[in-house]
């Protein structure tokens, strides 16, 4: 039985903020719209979502997700189209993903009517947020947490789902420096690699950043076991061009599903592109890259869109550089895909949610 719409109580900011914010001078993630979307569950039920101005909340220091770490997130992305209208891409898919992760988190999914209604409702109040330059947008931030006032250790009974939204710019200025990873592990078989837990982001933090400290921009996470096998690039999928063939590693438990990596294998499929999904070892990659073979390597994430590799760190003392060619398959692909956004190409594969 379809279940019926939740009503939705939508109460407007008295006063804008839009009117001060530098959009010339964009730090990711630290400016954020006059609205947010929050919705309850307890008593083994959703309540009812509410859209209000964007505001702190209240809450005990025995909140349940700061103790057992039961939270998850999504990101998103609205953009400016080229005939005025603002469209959300494949929203329907950070739905699911979201879901996917809260069921391994023992949280409650989320229903469609509130992610997917009370997202299009928050967008059509902050559309006049969304950038039209190029290469900016709105970043679009769902979450879930576990919201009991209690410190046993054992699941949540009351959850809290919310949406906030941020205009910003490119996540990276130029093509990242990335260190192949031997010491440090993302995650591990049967654990919670595939979901977007924010305890996957927090325990990559310590090791991300003796990367930095070493000349590096981001990590290329490799297999727990041997650390013999790549599997991600900081919080991207990773994509390598050898010779003229695609070539991404395997999804498993441990690696996130990428909704622009799917996208952008559609894409290479499109431009004719032999794709390879499959193990993809540190050995084969340093051989490809000091033989030519290795043409070039970007990571693809919501956040970063299409990131060009430049340099891969084998090991402290081996160092490669990786061509950026200003029109291989990497920028093709972010031109294509950005078009596709921005409506000056045709949506043909139905990515793009228009919300006006």
């Amino acid at each position: 039985m379809q279940q019926n719409k939740p009503e939705m109580k939508i109460t407007r900011t008295e006063k804008s903020t839009l009117s001060h914010v530098d959009f010339d001078n964009l730090t990711f993630g630290k400016t954020f719209t006059d609205h947010m979307l929050i919705c309850t569950y307890k008593n083994g039920a959703w309540q009812e979502p509410e859209i209000k101005p964007y505001q702190k909340v209240e809450m005990p220091l025995s909140l349940h997700a700061l103790h057992y770490g039961q939270a998850a997130f999504e990101g998103m992305k609205a953009y400016k189209q080229i005939d005025g209208n603002v469209a959300l891409f494949r929203p329907e898919e950070n739905w699911k993903r979201l879901n996917r992760s809260a069921v391994r988190l023992l949280m409650p999914e989320v229903p469609k009517e509130v992610f997917i209604d009370g997202l299009v409702e928050l967008i059509k109040l902050d559309q006049n947020w969304v950038p039209s330059k190029p290469d900016m947008s709105l970043y679009i931030r769902p979450f879930i947490f576990s919201s009991s006032d209690f410190i046993a250790a054992r699941p949540s009974e009351e959850y809290t789902f919310a949406i906030i939204c941020s205009p910003v710019s490119a996540y990276y200025s130029g093509a990242v420096k990335v260190k192949v990873e031997r010491e440090f592990s993302r995650s591990a078989h049967g654990g919670i690699g595939f979901t977007k837990a924010a305890g996957n982001y927090g325990g990559a933090f310590y090791p991300t950043e003796k990367a930095k400290q070493q000349g590096f921009t981001q990590i290329l996470w490799t297999d727990p076991k041997n650390h013999e096998f790549i599997e991600e690039s900081g919080t991207m999928n990773v994509m390598f061009i050898i010779d003229n063939t695609m070539v991404t590693p395997a999804l498993s438990d441990r690696i996130l599903a990428g909704i622009t990596r799917a996208s952008i294998l559609s894409l290479g499929k499109e431009m004719g592109m032999e794709i390879q999904e499959r193990s993809v070892s540190v050995s084969e990659i340093e051989e490809a890259a000091k033989n030519g073979s290795l043409k070039e390597a970007f990571g693809m994430g919501t956040a970063a869109v299409v990131s060009m590799i430049s340099h891969i760190g084998f090991d402290t003392d081996n160092v490669v550089e990786i061509p950026v060619p200003e029109k291989g398959i990497g920028a093709q692909i972010k031109k294509r895909l950005n078009a596709i956004r921005t409506g000056e190409s045709p949506d043909v594969n139905g990515w793009m949610l228009k919300i006006n």
